[in-house]
């Protein structure tokens, strides 16, 4: 064995015991998120309830209208009054975010986001010394992918938080699901650290791979935020239909922005990295054309990418144009998503193509147990 191939072994176990570092690293971050949401001030979470009461009040307070039937019948009628905002949706003030807005909350608070740097460092460090193992790009397969997919998905979380963005109540289902992620990585998806296929030597694998991984983080995060949204919406909904949502239920999303601010915040995430995913397929078809000798094979790959494209599409046009808000968007953005996901784990693991490098199918889930 050369002192090359030695060094390069210790610098990939080395990878390897950052990235479960982190992982030990996310999860008191996730603890710490967990506290703050259930030790922040309970006093100062009900303003979408009140907010949403009073509207309820006030239609119940309103003057009966007599409304005469062709028929003869009187029937007396109270106004509905509905308040709307700009965006279409209830206007109801923003939760006071995840700690409630009490000083032992938001120190609960601050631990966790504290917490997830440290852990964003350190599988920053497993990500970087893995390249260094191989002397190459650090997502060649798709356990590096995930790595590295998840440490730019929390990047983007803490870059929002730098530019004071009040995002902190993101961080909870953020940390849940990238150790879901990572779990997902050094079980089922993990492979030794090796040297690339000769189709994969090239520059573009910098641009391209690099600009589809950071898409994918941005679109994760977009994501996130619509699925509360439809969480918050429903709560909302409940509350001025005069329904009694339970009190986890109430402590949980009252502490979320409003429906609407979820909804814009949502939108203007997938909006700004839509250029970038179009760029990102159009840097993938250059490639194809230098490796293959066609910008174009309709390549399981190749299709899905294109097909997550024109589900964003739809969903930034009906926007755009057709004044779909609300749930009827979300919906859409939750299957652009999905077109995602499945491009991202369903096409290297269950299908066969041009960009099968990874070695990943049905027989590593068979030999983990799946």
């Amino acid at each position: 064995m050369t002192l090359a191939a030695a060094t390069n072994e210790h610098l990939a176990s080395l990878s390897n015991t950052l990235i479960y570092s982190s992982m030990a690293v996310y999860t008191l971050a996730f603890f710490a998120y967990i506290a703050e949401w259930l030790f922040g001030s309970r006093s100062k979470v009900a303003r979408t309830a009140a907010a949403l009461t009073a509207d309820a009040a006030r239609t119940a307070s309103a003057p009966a209208v007599t409304v005469k039937q062709a028929g003869g019948t009187t029937v007396l009628e109270r106004p509905k009054v509905v308040v709307r905002s700009a965006s279409g949706a209830r206007d109801v003030p923003d939760g006071p975010g995840a700690h409630g807005g009490d000083e032992q909350g938001d120190l609960y608070g601050r631990i966790a986001v504290s917490l997830t740097v440290l852990a964003f460092l350190v599988e920053l460090g497993g990500v970087v010394t893995r390249a260094a193992s191989v002397q190459r790009a650090p997502w060649g397969n798709m356990y590096e992918f995930n790595i590295t997919f998840s440490t730019v998905a929390v990047g983007v979380y803490l870059g929002l938080l730098v530019l004071r963005k009040n995002v902190r109540w993101l961080g909870l289902f953020l940390i849940t699901t990238v150790l879901l992620d990572l779990g997902l990585a050094v079980t089922v998806l993990y492979t030794a650290s090796d040297q690339l296929v000769p189709a994969l030597h090239s520059y573009w694998l910098y641009i391209h791979v690099s600009t589809a991984i950071f898409c994918g983080a941005v679109f994760y995060v977009g994501a996130v935020a619509t699925v509360l949204y439809l969480f918050k919406d429903s709560y909302e909904n409940k509350l001025q239909t005069g329904g009694k949502p339970g009190r986890f239920a109430s402590s949980v999303l009252e502490r979320l922005p409003a429906s609407a601010s979820l909804d814009k915040f949502a939108y203007r995430v997938n909006a700004a990295v839509f250029p970038l995913w179009t760029f990102t397929i159009i840097a993938g078809a250059i490639w194809a054309g230098d490796a293959w000798g066609r910008y174009w094979n309709w390549d399981p790959k190749e299709t899905w990418s294109f097909i997550t494209w024109i589900a964003y599409a739809c969903y930034l046009h009906a926007r755009a144009t057709a004044g779909w808000k609300g749930r009827k968007a979300a919906y859409l953005a939750m299957i652009a998503f999905a077109c995602w996901l499945f491009n991202y784990y369903g096409v290297n693991i269950f299908v066969s193509g041009k960009h099968s490098y990874a070695d990943v199918g049905l027989g590593v889930l068979r030999t983990a147990g799946f």
